[in-house]
């Protein structure tokens, strides 16, 4: 994933050249002042912090939830993505792959539970996080994930180029078929170009992407086409589709204006705080650190600095920064609660049942904090 660390390859040389990253003559002053020191410091401790307590989270390179007593390899793969898009941390991203891949049937199908059921969102998250973390989607803990999600792809009809789970019941929405257009298309699988044609399907008129998708067998597939209820916005769908047609190569100018009018919308829907809520709303809302993280990410890693910078500071403004030694938030410094009520209802620690609602927030907005100070 292309983040702070590797502005160079996305585009941004002459911005990151002139902003002083040049390499100096023989002999020439390099030594950096204790005012700028301390300004670098401030810029990366709120990433740096949420990185620590996500990697304090792990069991043998797992999530584990003590809650229920079982590993969440979902979870798992968020933090392996957020390590990963933080920058700086690709031995501890790789570290996590690897404890994932010896569970990637029990994570991608209904092996445990004696059924042949295929979760189609989980293959291609799982093939996202093998590519983005230097490994190979096509032999991830003994799997082929790349011809296990074209089995997934429909082929025909109005929802060509869909995932579909196979099984009883279809949970397959746009944030898989984000991951599944990225996962095809880095693959170079012959059922990428229609993958990435439905994800374009699901974005709206207005810019942002629905998460929604309509039924497998419907006649209509379009966002375009959908009820009113079906098309509502989500910045967490779209700011998953940014990211991920970001990462496809060789892009079309369809791809291409699909990125542009979602990024135009994401930048206009943080409420005065900073922060996003799920579906875009200037007021009201959900206001929330999980899709204000991922905003704050897309829109860093496309380069739209002040929006990001806007949106990082947001969560920022609700990650636990301060010194806990010796009170019931000991070891908690990083943290990041879902919302203001999580963060109040956590000062007196972080309960058992509540660990897995502060985790999901932290490795979805971890990334997104690397924009604290913008990103250029």
């Amino acid at each position: 994933m292309r983040n702070a660390a590797r502005l160079l390859a996305g585009g941004m040389a002459a911005t990151v050249l002139s902003a002083g990253l040049v390499a100096a003559p023989a002999g020439a002053a390099t030594t950096t002042t204790p005012k700028n020191a301390g300004k670098n410091a401030a810029k990366t401790a709120p990433k740096n912090a949420a990185a620590r307590w996500l990697t304090g989270q792990l069991t043998d390179g797992l999530v584990h939830n003590d809650h229920y007593g079982v590993d969440d390899y979902g979870l798992t793969a968020d933090v392996a993505l957020a390590l990963d898009g933080v920058g700086g941390r690709a031995a501890q991203a790789k570290a996590v792959r690897k404890a994932l891949a010896p569970h990637v049937d029990s994570w991608t199908t209904g092996v445990d539970y004696g059924s042949d059921d295929v979760y189609a969102g989980s293959v291609a998250k799982a093939a996202v996080v093998a590519q983005r973390t230097g490994g190979d989607a096509r032999r991830f803990g003994g799997v082929d994930l790349v011809e296990r999600l074209e089995g997934r792809v429909l082929t025909s009809g109005a929802a060509r180029g869909r995932i579909q789970d196979q099984g009883s019941a279809d949970y397959a929405n746009t944030l898989g078929q984000a991951f599944a257009a990225e996962a095809l298309s880095v693959a170079g699988s012959k059922r990428a170009a229609a993958a990435v044609r439905f994800l374009l399907a699901q974005q709206c008129g207005a810019g942002y992407f629905r998460v929604t998708l309509d039924p497998a067998d419907a006649s209509t597939q379009t966002c375009a086409e959908a009820r009113r209820a079906q098309a509502k916005p989500s910045v967490d769908a779209t700011a998953a589709a940014v990211l991920s047609l970001r990462e496809v190569p060789q892009q079309t100018a369809k791809v291409r204006r699909a990125i542009k009018a979602a990024l135009a919308w994401l930048a206009k829907r943080a409420q005065r705080d900073g922060l996003y809520a799920s579906e875009g709303q200037r007021t009201g809302g959900d206001p929330n650190a999980n899709s204000t993280g991922l905003a704050a990410w897309a829109l860093g890693d496309a380069g739209r600095c002040g929006a990001a910078r806007t949106a990082a500071r947001g969560v920022a403004k609700l990650q636990l920064s301060g010194s806990y030694g010796g009170t019931p938030l000991a070891g908690e410094k990083g943290a990041i609660p879902f919302d203001r009520a999580a963060k109040l209802a956590g000062r007196d620690g972080i309960a058992v049942a509540e660990r897995d609602q502060w985790r999901r927030a932290t490795a979805q907005s971890t990334p997104g904090l690397a924009y604290v100070a913008g990103c250029r």
